[in-house]
């Protein structure tokens, strides 16, 4: 599937039914696989065939749709996870372990920075956090002799910035590190990140790609690019021997491509055991069925909101980098030239009270804690997520008590607008 478009591998990537099978991918129910001998599952166990045996660790259905989202990433090899935050917590894992250091952006999802800044860090793990919008010179400051990798989002939720790929692709591999980068809101059809320099892909895949608020799940893609064994004192863990499986090398088994895929499942599946259930993962294929499709919907509807809004006398800013005034617009053309994402962030006239009086009268967009759905969703994180901060540790934070979240779905723009318009006559 290689030289088609990606419309296309969204539709039919990862799956090609031979003579008699099924049309759908089928869901293989099943936690265990049965052999003839002990023989044949003890090569699976020494990784010397393919094959299935537990589904904690693989899965036919799982590695199905697993396929296609490589082949939409242009990656080499590729995993399901239970939820983001697992891919997340697995892409930077499996290559810094106690003792090792990340640079990382400030900019990504409060729940990646909780898992970076407080859980990780009680597993010996440190992370130094520096802007996206950084120069060079800083960026490199930030590295340190055991900096084991470099983190970003594509788009950062809910700040919505938009990280400079080639700037911090250049820096990580100037100090012999991959640039991991969290791709859930761009989607592979607005932007591939491994095109810019990155080297490893994670998604939640909750969001855009299942679409439809129906499965939780996550998936990680190894450009297989980056060469583990080039300064292999700084990756033990894929160029060593692994004493827990057999004393195997993975980096120089499976090489480049296979290496950091396959360690990540024989190794950090097995014990952690972020498994995806196949049915999650045959609901998440037909979202990707149609992803492509959606997220023109997606932007188109918010682009249109967004413009609405700036013109608005009682909006005192909108972000969104669709908008020429918008700080990232550049950035985002060069990057996503489609477009960015359905997610458009505002500020309210009137503060806090204004924004929590505004969202009791949305009748169409839900509040929800939720974005990127097929249904549009809106959240005032000031009256939900962080309630419990005043107007000061908000701004702080990063969160100003007017901002308002709203993740524009698949609706007719014009209802989408009539609906804020309704909203805000009450404020």
């Amino acid at each position: 599937m290689n030289n088609y478009k990606i419309e296309t591998k969204c539709v039919q990537g990862g799956y090609r039914p031979g003579n008699g099978e099924p049309r759908q991918i089928p869901i293989v129910q099943s936690t265990t696989f049965r052999y003839d001998t002990s023989e044949d599952m003890g090569k699976l166990f020494d990784l010397e065939a393919s094959g299935y045996f537990y589904s904690r660790l693989q899965n036919p259905t799982c590695d199905t749709v697993a396929a296609k989202i490589c082949e939409m990433e242009g990656g080499a090899a590729a995993m399901l996870t239970s939820s983001g935050q697992a891919a997340n917590f697995y892409a930077v894992f499996n290559i810094a372990n106690c003792g090792d250091h990340v640079v990382c952006s400030t900019a990504i999802y409060g729940g990646t920075y909780n898992l970076f800044a407080v859980t990780m860090k009680k597993m010996g793990v440190e992370f130094t956090f520096i802007s996206p919008d950084c120069t060079e010179e800083e960026l490199n400051a930030a590295f340190r002799e055991n900096t084991k990798a470099v983190f970003g989002e594509t788009i950062a939720n809910p700040a919505l910035t938009v990280l400079d790929i080639e700037k911090f692709a250049k820096a990580a591999h100037a100090h012999g590190v991959p640039l991991i980068i969290d791709n859930t809101f761009a989607t592979p059809i607005n932007c591939r990140p491994f095109e810019w320099g990155a080297d490893i892909v994670t998604h939640s895949t909750t969001k855009y790609m299942d679409g439809h608020g129906a499965a939780v799940g996550g998936c990680i893609v190894d450009s297989g690019r980056f060469d583990w064994m080039a300064e292999k004192e700084k990756f033990p863990g894929l160029c060593t021997p692994d004493d827990s499986y057999h004393g195997i090398v993975y980096a120089e088994k499976f090489g480049k491509e296979g290496a950091f895929i396959t360690k990540a499942t024989a190794q950090l599946m097995r014990d952690f055991g972020s498994t995806p259930s196949p049915q999650s993962a045959f609901l998440l294929n037909l979202g990707l069925e149609s992803l492509h499709v959606r997220m023109e919907r997606h932007c188109a509807n918010a682009q249109a909101v967004a413009e609405f809004l700036e013109g608005h006398e009682k909006i005192t800013w909108v972000n969104y980098a669709g908008l020429p005034s918008n700080r990232y617009h550049e950035l985002a053309k060069k990057y996503m030239p489609k477009g960015t994402c359905g997610v458009v962030s505002f500020g309210i006239r009137g503060g806090r009270a204004a924004a929590e009086k505004f969202m009791k009268q949305l009748q169409i967009a839900a509040i929800e804690t939720h974005v990127a759905d097929a249904r549009t969703c809106c959240l005032h994180p000031a009256s939900a997520t962080h309630r419990q901060m005043n107007d000061e540790e908000l701004i702080a934070a990063g969160v100003p008590g007017d901002l308002v979240r709203l993740s524009c779905g698949l609706e007719h723009a014009e209802d989408l607008i009539a609906d804020l318009a309704h909203a805000l006559e009450s404020v």
